[in-house]
């Protein structure tokens, strides 16, 4: 493993199942790999790159054939000073995507904001909606993810970055607080007619945090499955990884390995092949 700010990963739990719509599972007993694929023109790391749909397909189908188990396809940009879209022009960039990777029996999550859209999502296949903002964005997305029967990623959310209201005050106990807070966004989703069994939490690392607590959280992340929700993590290529020295992929595929040791049901990241290399070497590690 690289010199990453980071001790060797605790003991953990073992990793909750997760209950996908259509029959649908995912690997039981390991952590599973996510795979991002941005249909944006301005995502912070490779906007542009898969607007096109044949691109976008390629891309996903390279992805599941490095060992990607699931993508996670977004059509609108959350980087800081990135614009916002209408759920309208978001389903026109991703809707074909979404359809086709469906029908291909690939298990995609959509990265949306949009209770619209992730109604279209579900309608085409999707499985699973990834809201970065834990259904404070648009009231309607708790209870639109409650009918679709998707799986639901709520993240801990404050603000979109670089928006008002990002603020990074946590108190004394910075994991506590996101536990505590997500937990509020968790039982808002269950109120609304989630289950349980399709809740994954997800800390929002780089969302209204700063590069420091970034990093304390990762020290800390058993204490995310307490509340016996699996865990995502998204790390990859984001502003305190590029802040390392060395590669961003190689150091982004370390923590990841480090988090699938540390008990994390998914790790969300760009580089699929480095993700599955830097696992298998912690695993001979600790073998």
């Amino acid at each position: 493993m690289s010199a990453l700010p980071l001790p060797a990963a605790p003991a953990s739990s073992p990793v909750p199942p997760l209950a996908l719509p259509g029959g649908l599972s995912l690997p039981v007993g390991r952590t599973a790999i996510m795979g991002i694929l941005n249909v944006t023109p301005d995502s912070f790391s490779d906007g542009g790159r898969y607007t096109d749909v044949v691109a976008a397909l390629r891309h996903a189908r390279e992805m599941v054939a490095a060992g990607a188990d699931l993508i996670d396809v977004g059509g609108e940009s959350t980087r800081p000073n990135s614009t916002r879209i209408g759920a309208d022009e978001e389903w026109a960039r991703i809707g074909a995507v979404v359809e086709s990777l469906a029908a291909d029996g690939v298990i995609v999550s959509v990265d949306t904001l949009h209770a619209s859209t992730a109604r279209e999502a579900a309608r085409a296949g999707a499985a699973i909606i990834n809201d970065v903002s834990g259904g404070r964005w648009d009231p309607e997305m708790n209870a639109a993810v409650a009918q679709s029967g998707c799986a639901y990623v709520v993240q801990h959310y404050r603000a979109l970055p670089g928006m008002p209201g990002e603020h990074f005050d946590y108190g004394d106990d910075l994991v506590g607080t996101l536990i505590e807070r997500v937990g509020s966004q968790v039982q808002d989703a269950i109120d609304a007619g989630v289950t349980a069994d399709k809740i994954v939490v997800d800390p929002g690392l780089g969302f209204s945090l700063t590069g420091d607590q970034c990093w304390q959280i990762l020290r800390e992340l058993p204490r995310f499955a307490q509340g016996g929700y699996p865990v995502l993590v998204g790390a990859s290529r984001k502003r305190f990884v590029k802040a390392l020295e060395g590669d961003v992929d190689a150091n982004s595929a370390d923590i990841a390995a480090y988090c699938a040791a540390a008990g994390a049901w998914a790790v969300r990241v760009h580089d699929v092949a480095a993700t599955v290399a830097a696992i298998a070497r912690k695993e001979n590690d600790v073998d």
